[in-house]
């Protein structure tokens, strides 16, 4: 399903598959659209594939020994496939990784200068790291401190923070919310909404926290075992009586098991 007929559409995923090691199949056809100036949320349990959709548009696939073997990825109509990670920095495209991978040993602001050196001009960085501290005043408090030393909140505020040094156009955000404290998690996302409105900076996220990020984002996709099962509007798949039952607890009754007969019948009619 398109996300919508009329967007400008920035990243365009068409019928990729994905392997690992040669032999095994990871993602079976998966296809999404991220509009210029979207937050599209890719949703999912544990293992659903949405890291590896993430590291297929990044080109970080190849260092887990995996490939894209069918379909086409696209950036603004040129196919990015062959591309290599630092090429996609160059052109706009930044990946935060799950689990936030700061240097523990360097400080928050050296962290944060570790994303910049796609950047020449001195002046440009330096605008770039005070746009940084107004959007995460806690790291500008925090900018001498070893990253070791921070909160989990602070550090993954440092990886998002690191990845707009390079001033992207899009950002790939692999499960910010995974580790915090859930007012944390609200204070992420809405950086993330904030960036998003008033830098026009598009988001593609990846996140098992269904609630908080069909909250956040104008579009979502819905993947199970490596396939999109459903997509639609935020708003349309918050109120849908799948989504409710099988990824926000809120179903009609007690929460099924996937295992009952009803719920099992409804989860193959996705999976067909």
């Amino acid at each position: 399903m398109l996300f919508r007929s009329t967007s400008n559409i920035v990243l365009n995923v068409n019928g990729i598959e994905v392997i690992y090691n040669h032999v095994i199949l990871v993602l079976k056809g998966v296809s999404l659209q991220v509009p210029e100036g979207g937050i599209v949320a890719l949703l999912g349990g544990n293992g659903a594939g949405k890291t590896t959709t993430l590291r297929a548009i990044s080109n970080l696939l190849q260092g887990e020994r995996g490939e894209v073997t069918k379909g086409s990825i696209e950036l603004r109509g040129e196919r990015i496939e062959n591309l290599t990670p630092a090429d996609l920095v160059q052109r706009g495209v930044v990946q935060v990784m799950e689990g936030r991978h700061c240097f523990a040993h360097l400080t928050i602001e050296e962290n944060l200068m570790t994303g910049s050196y796609t950047r020449s001009d001195k002046g440009e960085i330096a605008a770039n790291l005070e746009k940084v501290y107004n959007y995460f005043p806690r790291l500008k408090t925090r900018r001498t401190s070893q990253a070791a030393y921070t909160s989990g909140g602070e550090q993954q505020m440092c990886a998002i923070g690191r990845a707009l040094m390079a001033n992207p156009s899009i950002v790939l955000l692999d499960e910010p919310s995974m580790g915090l404290a859930p007012q944390i998690v609200e204070e992420v996302f809405n950086i993330v909404k904030d960036l998003n409105g008033k830098e026009k900076v598009t988001f593609l996220l990846a996140e098992q926290n269904t609630n908080m990020a069909l909250r956040y984002s104008d579009y979502g996709y819905i993947m199970e075992s490596g396939r999109i099962v459903m997509d639609g509007k935020a708003s349309d798949l918050a109120s849908n009586e799948d989504v409710k039952e099988f990824y926000l607890g809120v179903g009609g009754g007690e929460r099924k098991n996937f295992k009952d007969t009803k719920s099992y019948k409804r989860r193959k009619r996705w999976m067909a």
